[in-house]
């Protein structure tokens, strides 16, 4: 699927804690310009106090507004955030298979752009993740 992607960015370096499980968050986006810099602060925020790792792939799934730029220019000064670009719009099943083959987590949680799942919430799925290590 490798052809897909026009572009992409650095794979983002690992946290300077040592983790003991990569977290990859995945999310597929579409014409998002107006929340894809909440959703970044907000996945930032809920995973930052974790003790784990963590990437968020966000694949923009050929957007026609703003949405690529603003997520280039947010991915320039976060090392976590790591875009994927595709060169048009293939679909949301597409763009999270895209997303699955760059994350490189032990963990892969996936969200929608749009903010209708709370990014709080991972935390917590962690932790029941934590609580009961043979469902992974």
């Amino acid at each position: 699927m490798r052809p897909l992607v026009s572009a992409r960015a650095a794979r983002p370096a690992a946290d300077a804690a040592p983790p003991s499980t990569t977290i990859s968050v995945v999310v597929p986006m579409y014409n998002e310009e107006e929340n894809v810099a909440r959703l970044v602060d907000e996945v930032g925020d809920a995973l930052a106090q974790h003790r784990h790792s963590f990437e968020l792939i966000i694949v923009d799934d050929g957007s026609t507004d703003d949405s690529a730029a603003r997520l280039e220019a947010l991915a320039a000064s976060r090392p976590w955030l790591a875009p994927v670009y595709l060169k048009r719009n293939y679909g949301q099943s597409t763009a999270l298979q895209a997303g699955f083959d760059a994350a490189r987590g032990h963990i892969i949680v996936t969200l929608d752009a749009d903010l209708q799942n709370d990014p709080a919430e991972i935390p917590r799925l962690l932790i029941l993740l934590e609580q009961n290590p043979t469902s992974t």
